[in-house]
Order: structure tokens, then sequence, then C-alpha cells
């Protein structure tokens, strides 16, 4: 059995704390193991391996999110990476062929796709073992999980299925409708659709070849910012006739939106927030280092990060993103397989940042063409390179590297810098990686 995850999102309706490099699964704000908190993608993870450890899990997802996949999972997880964002159905093609082509799998083997955001208990992965069950013994081509619903929603597709038995053939399949159109398909015993499908691996190939004309892994990428953009839902599942429905009656809470997200959290505040006693029903995430004092706020989220700040009505919060697309700036923090910056201060010529790298890892060997940097070690141990020459650093210890100076750090311990670049016209595309 093998598991894709679907990781790709931008999650910009979290914004502030989410942006296109932290997007929102990898927040860590839900309640965790040993009291640490986890992020949506640790949390699916986990409870994948704790479920069915011995099954393939393969993360589909955006160059700028491996990183921060690597940082939160390790070094050893599989990442299917997409050259560009062309929506689930390519990446699913893309991920089938890896999976084919670059992870010997078989074609006979059964594919369950999930996406990382779902807020579930571990009943829902059970669940999908039952799902790739059926896909494997042929049920049907295609298998959909259904989800109890419990209220008319806008926001979710619709499954009707043709009775009510725990599996069941399908008589329509519906994206997300207007709301008296979501309370008649819940009048006809109507699922929600929860964006998760099984079937065997050669069936996934098979919708490549016949929409995209191939269907191995070097073709797919290659030609992959050329494919169509569409959906999983639309170039499959509305048109497949072999279709069947697994109902799912556990708990499931799709935590993309504020106001859906907030349910999750085990404590009303996070961060420097004090909530005096006239506020109801309100949630506040606070990333800086400043206080965030709330008074009469009613049925309120309140998010702040280098990135902004929002101060919304929880129901208005879900209406977040055409607003969010039109802003542009500075991304202030970000993970990365190596650590991890925060962006502490721009001005016209220069940026102060801090950087920060975990034991035995190191920044690619580098230089500048329009800029000079300078390191200052705040904490922990580790050794410069300049040049091909190097230097062991402290506490205390500066470094200056001029533009054109080949340069890199390697953390023997946690390893605090803060990086003050200078020069006009800074930029992320300002950088060329060396051979060392």
């Amino acid at each position: 059995m093998q598991f894709i995850i679907l990781s790709g999102g931008s999650g910009k309706r979290l914004w502030p704390l989410s942006n296109d490099v932290r997007s929102k699964q990898f927040l860590k704000m839900l309640p965790g193991e040993a009291e640490e908190p986890e992020s949506m993608i640790m949390r699916v993870y986990r409870q994948i391996m704790a479920v069915a450890g011995e099954a393939g899990v393969t993360i589909a997802t955006g160059k700028k999110q491996v990183s921060a996949i690597k940082n939160q999972l390790g070094d050893k997880v599989n990442i299917c990476v997409e050259p560009d964002r062309r929506d689930t159905f390519p990446a699913v093609c893309l991920s089938a062929a890896y999976l084919r082509d670059e992870q010997g799998a078989s074609e006979e083997e059964a594919v369950v796709i999930c996406p990382v955001d779902p807020y579930v208990e571990p009943g829902y992965f059970q669940a999908l073992g039952e799902m790739a069950g059926l896909a494997g013994k042929g049920a049907a081509r295609l298998v959909l999980m259904g989800i109890e619903p419990t209220y008319p929603s806008e926001k979710y597709g619709y499954i009707i299925p043709l009775s009510q038995e725990p599996v069941s053939g399908v008589k329509t399949f519906r994206e997300k409708p207007d709301l008296e159109t979501a309370r008649e398909y819940l009048r006809q015993g109507a699922l929600w659709n929860g964006g998760v499908f099984a079937c065997k691996l050669g069936y996934l190939l098979e919708r490549a070849r016949e929409r995209f004309g191939v269907s191995d892994y070097r073709s797919l990428y290659e030609k992959y910012e050329a494919l169509e953009r569409i959906s999983f839902d639309y170039a499959v599942v509305e048109g497949e006739q072999s279709i069947c429905v697994l109902r799912y009656r556990g708990t499931w809470k799709d935590i993309g939106t504020w106001n859906t997200f907030a349910e999750t959290m085990e404590r009303q505040t996070l961060g420097r927030v004090t909530l005096n006693e006239t506020c109801e029903n309100t949630h506040v995430v606070n990333e800086l280092n400043i206080p965030i004092l709330c008074m009469g706020c009613k049925n309120m989220v309140i998010a702040a990060s280098g990135d902004g700040i929002l101060v919304s009505d929880k129901e208005q919060s879900s209406y977040i993103k055409p607003f969010v697309e039109e802003m542009t700036g500075q991304v202030m923090y970000a993970e990365k397989s190596w650590g991890s910056f925060t962006v502490l201060d721009v001005q016209e010529e220069s940026m102060t940042i801090r950087v920060v790298l975990k034991p035995g890892n190191s920044l690619h060997y580098h230089s500048h063409e329009h800029r000079n940097e300078v390191w200052t070690v705040a904490e922990g141990r580790g050794t410069v390179v300049l040049d091909g020459k190097e230097r062991k650093v402290q506490p205390g210890d500066v470094v200056s590297m001029p533009a054109g100076c080949k340069h890199t750090v390697y953390a023997e311990t946690q390893l605090q810098l803060i990086e003050v670049q200078l020069g006009r016209g800074i930029s992320v595309e300002d950088k060329v990686k060396h051979e060392r």
C-alpha cells in the first residue's frame, strides 16, 4: 500500500502566519505528543506511521516547501517535487509515475491519495486502509471517502451514495454547490467529499496517458509546466463510472481557515497575549516579541507575525484569501532543511536576519555579487569557510564577507547568527552556489 500526501497549497487563508514558503501545513500550533505542539504535516505523517507503518509514504509538494518538510520530518522522507503548481491532477500523475519509475512500486499496488490538512483521529487512517483494500480487490476502479456532514456547506464537494450501507455505489458526485443546493444534497443523504481517493497505481498512470499522452516520470516532469491545470475531481472523479464510497463517521475537520483552526487550539492564546474578562470566543496567536492586549473582543481571531497582523470576526476570516493575494512583501520567516531564518529589519540598503542552524548542518557554499555580509555569532560554535580557508567561531565573533567572497558555515552545536546584508538591490536571486 502506498500513500500520496498532497502538500502543495500555500494556505493563504491562515495569513499572516502562512506565506508561499511557510505554508499552513508547517505551522506548529496543533496539540501533539509529549505536550509539544506539532504542525499539520507532522501530525498526519505521524498518524499514518502509527496505523500503517509498513506502507510507503510520498509527499507531493512544490520546490519552495521541500526544505520545510525535511526540517520537520527528516531527510529520509520520500518527496515528489512539482516543478510548478498545476493543481491536484498533474501532481497525482507525477507522484504515481515517481512511485513506479523511481521507487519501483507495482502498477497493481493500491494507492491512497489524501490531503495534508484534515484534523482527524486514528480511525480515519484505519478507514484509509479499508479503502486501499477495496481498491486492491477491485471493488471499483476508484474508491472515495464520504464524510458524514454536520451542516450544509458551500466549502465542500458532495457525494450522493446509492445506499446508506458502509460501502456503497455512487449516484452522483458534485463539486462545491451554493448553499440551497447543499441543503438539497443533504436531504438526499449526501456525504461531504473528504478529498481522499484510493485506486490501483496503474489506474492513475492510465489517466495520465489519456490526458497528457505520457505516463513516465521523466516525461511528465520535463513537460510539467505545460500540463493542463486541473483538479483530480474534475479530471477523473466526475467522469468515472466504476466508483464506490466508504462512509466515514469519525471526527473530521478541515482546518484550512482561521475559524476552523481555532477549534483545534488547546488554549485561546499563543505567545504574549492578555485577554480581559470581557472577551468571548476569541483566539489570539502572537509570534511577535511585543504584547497584545485584547479587551471586549467577541467571536474574533487575531494573529500577528512579521508578515502582518490580522484582526477579524471569525466568520469573516474565511474570506481572507483575495485580500492576501493582493499583498506583496518580504517573507519574514521560513524553516529550511538546515534550520530557519527570521528577518529582523529591512532598510533601503540593508537587511538584518537571524539565522539558526541545527547541529551538524551547514549552508550552501556560495557568494553574492552585489552585497556585502557580516555575521555576528550570538550562540553556539561552528566553522566558517571563507574562500576555502576554515576558521572556528564562537559567541561574540564577527565575520565579514565582501561581495564575491565564497563562504559557508558548519554548525557543531546549534548555531545562531545575526546576519547583516549591505548593498543596493538586496535580493534572494543574488546568490551563486559553488562546489567545495
